[in-house]
C-alpha cells in the first residue's frame, strides 16, 4: 500500500509538472484581467459579452469555474477537462473580465441628469 503511494505521487507530480499543464494552472489562465477592456467603447463591450456568452451557451453572468482536487494534489493533477470544457471555462473568464469593467464603468446605465438647483428645490 505505501508503496502504491509513492508510486501514484511520483507519477502525478511528474505528469503534472511537465510544461504548464497542470489542472491549478490551466484553470488559473482561465481568470483574466478587466483592465484590458476599459478601452472598448460599452456599447461595443456589451455587444461582445453577449456574443461571447451565445457562442459558448453561457450565461451573461458566467464566472470561471475551479475544480477542488482532493488533498492539494491541484498543482500536481494533469489538466484532463475536455477542449469543449477549456473553451467554455476560457470564455467564462472573458465574460467575467467584460462584467467587470462593464460594471466598473456603469455601462448599459442611463447617465444621470445633472442638475444645477439647489437641493429641494424642483426644476421648472
Amino acid at each position: 500500500m505505501r508503496w502504491t503511494m509513492v508510486a501514484l505521487a511520483s507519477c502525478l507530480s511528474v505528469a503534472g509538472c511537465v510544461g504548464g499543464t497542470s489542472m491549478a494552472e490551466r484553470q488559473d489562465e482561465d481568470v483574466q484581467s478587466s483592465l484590458q477592456y476599459d478601452e472598448v467603447p460599452c456599447d461595443q463591450l456589451l455587444a461582445q459579452r453577449n456574443q461571447l456568452a451565445q457562442q459558448n451557451n453561457l450565461p451573461v453572468t458566467a464566472k470561471p469555474g475551479f475544480s477542488n482536487p482532493a488533498m492539494g494534489f491541484g498543482p500536481f493533477m494533469p489538466d484532463m477537462r475536455s477542449n469543449a470544457q477549456r473553451a467554455s471555462n476560457k470564455a467564462s473568464g472573458e465574460i467575467d473580465a467584460m462584467n467587470r469593467s462593464i460594471e466598473r464603468r456603469d455601462c448599459g446605465k442611463p447617465k444621470k441628469k445633472e442638475s444645477f438647483g439647489l437641493p429641494g428645490s424642483k426644476p421648472s
